[in-house]
């Protein structure tokens, strides 16, 4: 049966769901299989809607209940929407014993799956605060689940804090449920510090408004709005105040603010150009959006302009009067799904600074995992990344997803970042998308002091291939070969790049120049294959094309210690289309040699080969083919014979097994770079940069699970 734990507030606006959002990041940290139940929802939560379709485009807007949707899509959860649910309010105000007895019914069928779950109370929207919470403790009781309880500090004084948290825990304990622990969300700043001086060991988290505002999505959707121009992808950008245009754009500009958003009448295209140049021109404020109102549609040669600006900035043509629009959406409240990776980031920053986590977990006494899966492994990494606190280089600065990933990183301190880029053309591009770099350092590869070094040392580096200092100074100035410099002469720990550049262009600079580790003969490569309940380590799939047994050697080697880097325990599978002596061939000859190099130079090291997949990896087919294989059955590394082979098998695995596939990942320089595929999202951006990072510090104290020992 599984550990469960009860979120419940006293109050309405508790910011409940931002708590929930962080604790489920501490619950998938520690536990493979974790689960969401909500004991009531709204009648109309009961089932999950289909997908909305605003206007034709697609949009991240929150279907169903929105914590069990947010938590389930954001932590790949392993479960149904369906089991997520218990009753309705209806159905508690019909018949409240029966409802608890539901309630309990499909908590435990759900607990039956999953090794922790995750409760989160009602909403406080349907009856009075203090007989809901009487219920919430009702069913916690009768769950056997201890309660986690949020204080809303809202609008409250430290006063009136002192007094709900004494009522919160003396009601919750006369009805006979645990209290695991207390936490005071939405403080005021000014109050955070004299409210964790009068309750230490309760969990105080700053107000953050960024959470409850909303997005220029949820704007459109609240204004039945149609997108007439702008960057999709910035939709997700938050609207920190809304204005209405009723004025000449003289005395608007006055009035404008970052990431506010302007409700204009759809007859004023003067006014629209004119918010548009300021949005885009430098040292003004970047708007989140634009609405016209009266269902005005602007002329097509005014429509041309527009387009001919290139603009990121959404317009959205609403059919109501601007007195209608106003309404619709000045009270609009934003959830941290609407938000994207942005308000995850902002969630996750606000609770880890105003609550200790580990002492959370170590109160609920999670019992050992036995399995990594994919969300434990990405945790794994960030936590590393933040205690090593390194230095990394992004080349492609202005690029919008690296610049989304930068901030994510820098919010939750994944590691210090510098953007190579022309600093005004970066700064711009992030503040159109709504995005905070500035705890990130800017340098211009091409108008640099430090550049005049970087050619004196690739001319060093390159004298045997006749580069001068001239030509030098000209090839630093390129992103690559910069970022690359600055990990050469330690500006930075490690490059990630490739975005937008190719391969060969992301990595040919540290050939050149980072060049390999004593001992190791070539560059190469793994994924981080990610399955439900473990993580498989798989090279070379990305650089060398056709190995030679000594370089097959070589890249098992590196994989191995890579694996090990990363906290998998290696056990290397040397594949091929034969198992054992079971067949002959070039091809075969190539892998055995190979096996053979690897043993003579790690005889510590568990590896076999030839060996099929199967046998590598299914402990019922090794039992057949390789009874007394060291690794057949419960492999962890294995090593392919060429890049075909390679590029097909973590694709296949990828698609059909529904793998998270984390790479791929260099190995082999002396410090290091890798690489991006040219369609990574900010998530693969993130992880990136954390194995970088890893990387860079070199060490293998990485905790690993049971199952992967």
């Amino acid at each position: 049966m599984a550990q469960s734990l009860y979120l419940a507030s006293l109050d309405a606006n508790s910011g409940k769901s931002g708590v929930a959002f962080g604790v489920m990041n501490l619950l998938t940290r520690r536990a493979g299989s974790v689960a969401v139940f909500r004991p009531i929802v709204r009648d109309e939560h009961a089932r999950p809607p289909a997908p909305p379709i605003l206007n034709g485009l697609e949009t991240e807007v929150v279907t169903g209940d929105p914590v069990i949707t947010l938590l389930r899509e954001h932590y790949r959860l392993p479960q149904t929407y369906e089991s997520a649910v218990g009753a309705t309010y209806t159905d508690v105000r019909t018949d409240a014993d029966e409802a608890l007895s539901r309630i309990v019914d499909r908590y435990h069928a759900l607990a039956a799956e999953h090794e922790v779950v995750l409760v989160v109370g009602s909403d406080y929207s349907d009856v009075g605060a203090s007989v809901e919470f009487a219920f919430n403790t009702r069913v916690a009781v009768n769950l056997a689940a201890p309660m986690l309880l949020i204080i809303t500090g809202y609008g409250q004084t430290p006063a009136d804090i002192d007094a709900a948290l004494s009522f919160g825990v003396a009601q919750a304990e006369s009805d006979h449920a645990t209290v695991l622990g207390t936490i005071v969300n939405r403080v005021d700043p000014a109050d955070v510090e004299q409210v964790r001086a009068a309750h230490p060991g309760t969990g105080v988290i700053v107000e953050a408004p960024e959470l409850g505002a909303p997005t220029v999505a949820e704007l459109i959707e609240a204004a039945d709005a149609t997108l007439l121009s702008g960057d999709p992808d910035v939709l997700t950008r938050i609207v920190g105040d809304v204005v209405v245009a009723a004025m000449t754009l003289p005395n608007l500009l006055l009035r404008l603010a970052d990431d506010k958003a302007v409700i204009l009448p759809g007859d004023r295209s003067d006014v629209m150009l004119g918010l548009l140049a300021a949005h885009q021109a430098e040292g003004t404020p970047s708007l989140s959006g634009i609405f016209l109102t009266g269902g005005l549609r602007p002329a097509p040669q005014v429509l041309d302009i527009v387009a001919g600006l290139d603009s990121r900035l959404p317009i959205a043509l609403v059919q109501h009067d601007t007195f209608e629009t106003a309404n619709l959406i000045g009270d609009v409240t934003g959830t941290i799904a609407s938000g994207g990776e942005r308000k995850a980031a902002l969630a996750l920053e606000a609770f880890a600074a105003g609550v200790d986590g580990d002492d959370l977990l170590d109160r609920l006494r999670l019992a050992k995992p036995t399995v990594v899966t994919p969300i434990m492994f990405e945790h794994s990494m960030i936590g590393r990344a933040k205690e090593l606190d390194k230095h990394i280089v992004l080349p492609e600065g202005a690029e919008p997803r690296i610049l989304k990933a930068a901030e994510i990183l820098l919010r939750r301190g994944v590691a210090r970042l510098t953007l190579l880029g022309e600093e005004s053309e970066v700064r711009s591009q992030a503040s159109q998308l709504g995005v905070d770099i500035s705890a990130a350092k800017v340098l211009n590869p091409g108008d640099h002091e430090i550049r005049e070094r970087f050619a004196d040392e690739y001319a060093r580096l390159r004298a045997h291939r006749g580069v001068t200092v001239e030509a030098a100074y000209d090839t630093v100035a390129d992103v690559s070969y910069f970022g690359t410099m600055m990990v050469h002469t330690g500006m930075a720990d490690g490059m990630v790049s490739g975005a937008v550049h190719t391969t060969a262009h992301t990595i040919r600079p540290s050939f050149e120049i980072i060049k390999t580790k004593p001992g190791v003969a070539i560059v190469s490569s793994v994924f981080f294959m990610c399955l439900e309940d473990r993580v498989l380590v798989y090279g070379d799939c990305a650089v060398n094309p056709a190995p030679d047994a000594a370089q097959l050697a070589d890249i098992a080697l590196s994989s191995a210690d890579t694996a090990a880097e990363f906290g998998v325990d290696p056990r290397v599978a040397m594949l091929s289309y034969s198992t054992g002596s079971s067949g002959g061939g070039e091809a075969v000859e190539k892998v055995r040699e190979a096996t053979e190099i690897v043993r003579s130079r790690r005889p510590d090291l568990p590896v076999d080969g030839p060996i099929q997949y199967d046998a590598a990896a299914d402990a019922g087919v090794a039992g057949t083919k390789m009874p007394d294989s060291p690794v057949a059955g419960k492999a962890t590394v294995f090593i392919v014979p060429d890049l075909n082979t390679g590029n097909n098998l973590y694709k296949a695995v990828q698609r059909s097994a529904g793998a998270i596939a984390v790479g791929p990942v260099l190995q082999g320089l002396r410090k290091p770079v890798n690489d991006l595929s040219r369609g990574a999202t900010v998530p693969d951006i993130v992880n990136t940069v954390a194995l970088t990072a890893i990387q860079a510090d070199g060490r293998t104290d990485t905790p690993q699970a049971e199952g992967q020992q």
